[in-house]
């Protein structure tokens, strides 16, 4: 089997990589840099240099290949509109055309419960609860337009799947745990609310699983969540993260209507004057770390045998 990675030298997609290589897949990655070049070859895959705009490098990569899986993404809190745009929605559009002119069986791409949300909680949420395409976070408004694209690209020849993982963590892991390091040891972090909610969370171990068993078994047009299991919460769950790189977190809170408010306004004055840089709190670091965030796996569960291959308290330990 041959597959097609884009993203293939960030988190989700050089594991992925990793997983393809050990199962005897031959992989071509994407790679928009002679660096991400170098570390994809490094894990087994081929590179093919260029980016989400090449139009010529997005078929020569699909090229000959069975399944492709779009992990590639624009992350962030804060950026321009049109950066978010370009990535998320036109660079997956792009992934797509490809994928069908180069005669692609079936691509899996890697969504985000984020895609879902304009400020709410989600509460045993599964994948009935409707696409947010005008969220007022850039990140979820962007990641919304782009499941919904591949979601209307299922059919003629080309099948299409997605599987959604919440908050991904784990050996790697250059986001999550990195920005609160960072955060903590400049004094910047405190709890929203008090941190006890609950949360799903998804080691980059159970996402890969999710994803291989997609491309396997996903129904044509499908979407699934995928997660470590039961919930946790939130703040025991990153007190422990934080504790493996031996971070202890700071015991200061930030009641959430004012962080809220907060949010709202820095994201006002930041686009308006226009300023550099992130601004000091945004809405959807608000919404990741003080809402509950619960998800429902039964469809995963049910169509694709999905069952976490990793524990947390695994995942803890490789950490450590």
């Amino acid at each position: 089997m041959q597959a097609f990675v884009t993203g293939g030298s960030g988190f989700i997609g050089g594991r992925l990589i990793e997983r393809l290589r050990s199962e005897g897949w031959q992989v071509c990655a994407l790679a928009r840099s002679t660096s991400s070049a170098e570390k994809v070859k490094a894990i087994g895959a081929d590179p093919v240099e260029g980016d989400l705009e090449d139009a010529d490098a997005l078929r020569a990569g699909a090229e000959g290949c069975d399944v492709a899986f779009h992990a590639a993404a624009h992350l962030g809190e804060w950026g321009p509109r049109d950066d978010f745009m370009r990535i998320n929605v036109e660079g997956t559009k792009n992934v797509l055309l490809a994928c069908r002119e180069a005669g692609v069986r079936r691509i899996v791409h890697v969504g985000t419960e984020a895609a879902l949300l304009v400020g709410q909680p989600l509460v045993n949420a599964d994948e009935s609860v409707p696409l947010r395409p005008e969220s007022k976070a850039l990140y979820s408004a962007t990641k919304a337009m782009a499941e919904q694209a591949v979601r209307d690209a299922n059919g003629n020849g080309l099948e299409t799947v997605v599987v959604r993982p919440r908050l991904v963590w784990g050996r790697g892991d250059t986001t999550i745990l990195p920005n609160l390091t960072e955060a903590v040891k400049s004094r910047r972090f405190a709890w929203i609310g008090g941190g006890r909610h609950r949360t799903s969370t998804t080691h980059v171990d159970n996402t890969v699983e999710g994803l291989m068993l997609g491309a396997e078994k996903g129904q044509p047009g499908g979407v699934y969540f995928v997660t470590d299991g039961e919930p946790v919460v939130f703040r025991d769950f990153i007190t422990e993260l934080l504790a493996t790189q031996g971070v202890e977190v700071p015991d200061r809170n930030m009641p959430a209507g004012l962080a809220k408010v907060a949010a709202a306004a820095a994201e006002g004055v930041w686009r308006v004057l226009p300023l550099k840089g992130t601004p000091p709190v945004t809405r959807i670091a608000v919404w990741l770390s003080s809402l509950e965030c619960t998800i429902d796996t039964s469809r995963a569960q049910a169509e694709l045998g999905y069952k976490p291959v990793k524990t947390i308290a695994d995942g803890m330990e490789e950490l450590r």
